[in-house]
């Protein structure tokens, strides 16, 4: 039986719905989808693609013609999500011109590139990455390798791992969503020796829960 090309986000999705039950954590607020702080935006890939995914879905085998279309339609996608901020608050999306410049192209020819869907060169490709604060893997990786690797960040968030864990030792809680007193302490004590931590963030749920 031959391996896995690829690891499934299905698979990374159920350890991390095993730690969110544990720690007592909304699932809405871990595993949002939309918006910029969720699954789409972070992975680079439509709504319905990820959402497809995480119902187990398979991603088609990708030919030469997809993967050149993949790799310009994320360089589209970040141009449109990845807007720059003027000193006043504005935000509005860079101008090829600036975003060429970065990877030593003339706008002209990014605008080509974006226009026919043939992917600039890997050395060009992996400055407009850059350019936006991400790796080339970000433009190149497949989708089911791509939402993997951001579902993957989050099995290992400290806050999670933290609160899962001690909720596996037994603590009790009333409730945890993401932004209350103990998801915060947590985040603090992510960087305390895991043993050392989990005493205290047991203490602080217990605390934090509403009277009884």
């Amino acid at each position: 039986m031959s391996a896995r090309p690829f690891p499934e986000p299905i698979d990374t999705l159920k350890r991390i719905v095993g730690l969110i039950g544990r720690a007592e954590l909304d699932r809405r607020d871990v595993l949002k989808v939309e918006g910029e702080d969720g699954l789409a935006f972070a992975s680079g890939f439509a709504v319905a693609g990820v959402e497809a995914l995480l119902r187990g879905d398979r991603e088609r085998p990708a030919t030469g013609t997809t993967r050149h279309r993949q790799v310009v339609d994320r360089i589209l996608f970040l141009r449109e999500a990845r807007l720059k901020t003027t000193e006043d608050g504005s935000r509005y999306t860079y101008p090829l011109a600036e975003i060429a410049a970065s990877a030593g192209m003339s706008a002209q020819r990014l605008d080509r590139v974006l226009k026919t869907g043939r992917a600039p060169n890997l050395v060009h490709a992996a400055e407009i990455a850059a350019f936006f604060g991400e790796g080339i893997k970000f433009l190149t990786g497949p989708p089911a390798r791509s939402l993997d690797r951001v579902l993957r960040q989050i099995h290992t968030d400290p806050v999670i791992r933290l609160l899962g864990d001690s909720g596996s030792a037994g603590t009790t809680g009333s409730g945890c969503h993401i932004d209350t007193v103990a998801c915060q302490a947590a985040r603090a004590l992510a960087d305390v020796p895991e043993d050392t931590a989990r005493p205290f963030v047991a203490l602080i749920k217990s605390v934090a829960g509403p009277p009884r």
